[in-house]
């Protein structure tokens, strides 16, 4: 098949599927007493817990604005309704301690807290949620809120983070995960977007978050390690020997989306090589295909009990980036390596009886878990690579004739 045959076949593919999924969130999740969403549905979408997550609250917020901005045929009144009755809801009740800014982890179905984590991901989310709102309603108060909490988030990071709760334990080693830097270049990205005031208060920040990131590339540039010393060095033990595939394909099209912003075609080419091709060559299973959930670096057995299985989120995150390397660089075989995950993640994960995408596989590829949502897995992942494979494969076909597509890597 060639390569326009190949992309005007699975434009129609994901288009199609990105519909079936967003009817089974717009169908089942919905809370219309309180806003919000339930998220802890079965397969075929019952509800078995009504608690809110707000992380995954402020990604349903996120998702339906974004489809109603970005997709035609998503714009649509119900969607605008929920994502403000969702919006409503994170404003009521998100935040433990008004005015304080540290939000909820799990809230009841009516809003009172029920946990908190001592992390910065609730807020994040929280964050994304409130500019998107804001764009597609232009209610500031929305972006008011959506700039506060970004503040307070750059604060927690880079000055002080004793208000989130951490203990500082002495024999505590100083570790950064990737995906702290890594949430907040995603917000820079989303409060930038065609805010040239915001976008250049956040430029510095971008660069910051960009560096660090790239700190995790170690080994003589033969790994993605997921924690790191503060200062950039390894770090000992099972702690600094972790890695996450799935996460540092997620972090390459992150860092990729960076670098085209900044105009820099070395940037691009480094980050395609090291957190694109490097941790599939590593993280794909040679016997039964998916990418593992986690690996030790020196190839000791992890201790993770799921570190063979294989989960939604990873293959939805490697769809996004080889198609954006191909996008950037026009190299077949990240065309190739597109097809190939992308064959392998619908084969396995989507439910052709009643729509969404199972979670939870074991090695071999069998489902594990039938529920379609919990605490991790929303109406987030899974639409967000639809998406935005529809719009990239899209674009592409607009170009005209693949072949005609230049590589532009290194040629700026």
């Amino acid at each position: 098949m060639e390569e326009w045959e190949i992309l005007q076949a699975w434009k129609e593919r994901v288009g199609q599927e990105l519909d079936r999924v967003m009817a089974f969130w717009m169908e089942h999740s919905h809370d219309p007493e309180h806003g919000g969403f339930f998220t802890c549905l079965g397969r075929d979408g019952q509800v078995y817990d009504d608690l809110k997550y707000v992380w995954l609250q402020g990604r349903q917020v996120w998702m339906y604005c974004r489809l109603y901005r970005k997709v035609k045929r998503f714009r649509r009144p119900e969607l605008l309704d929920s994502a403000k009755a969702g919006g409503d809801f994170l404003l009521r009740h998100a935040r433990v301690t008004p005015p304080e800014k540290k939000c909820a982890f799990v809230l009841t179905r009516d809003g009172r807290p029920v946990k908190v984590q001592r992390t910065i991901f609730s807020e994040c989310f929280y964050t994304m949620a409130m500019n998107e709102l804001w764009r597609v309603t232009g209610d500031v108060r929305y972006q008011s809120e959506a700039v506060e909490m970004m503040e307070q988030l750059v604060h927690w990071v880079r000055e002080d983070p004793s208000g989130l709760g951490q203990l500082r334990l002495p024999g505590a080693p100083s570790a950064e995960p990737m995906a702290v830097p890594m949430m907040l270049l995603c917000l820079v990205e989303q409060l930038g977007e065609a805010d040239a005031e915001l976008a250049a208060r956040y430029a510095e920040l971008g660069d910051w978050c960009a560096g660090r990131i790239l700190q995790h590339v170690q080994r003589d540039g033969q790994a993605v390690l997921e924690n790191v010393a503060e200062d950039g060095r390894e770090l000992a033990g099972c702690l600094g020997r972790h890695q996450n595939p799935g996460h540092a394909l997620e972090a390459g099209w992150f860092l990729l989306r960076h670098a085209i912003r900044k105009g820099d075609p070395d940037l691009r080419a480094h980050v395609i090589d090291k957190f694109m091709l490097l941790p599939f060559r590593s993280g794909w299973d040679p016997d039964h295909e998916g990418l593992f959930y986690f690996q030790d670096v020196d190839g000791l057995c992890p201790t993770q009990l799921e570190w063979a299985m294989k989960l939604w989120w990873p293959h939805s995150e490697a769809m996004i980036a080889f198609l954006m390397g191909y996008s950037e660089s026009g190299d077949p075989a990240l065309l190739r390596l597109f097809c190939q995950v992308a064959e392998y993640t619908f084969r396995q994960f989507r439910d052709p009886e009643y729509g969404e995408w199972f979670g939870y596989l074991n090695r071999e590829g069998k489902v594990a878990l039938t529920i379609k949502g919990g605490p991790f897995k929303g109406c987030f992942h899974v639409p967000r690579c639809l998406a935005m494979c529809e719009e990239m494969l899209d674009a592409l076909l607009s170009r005209g004739d693949p072949a005609d597509v230049p590589v532009r890597l290194g040629a700026e």
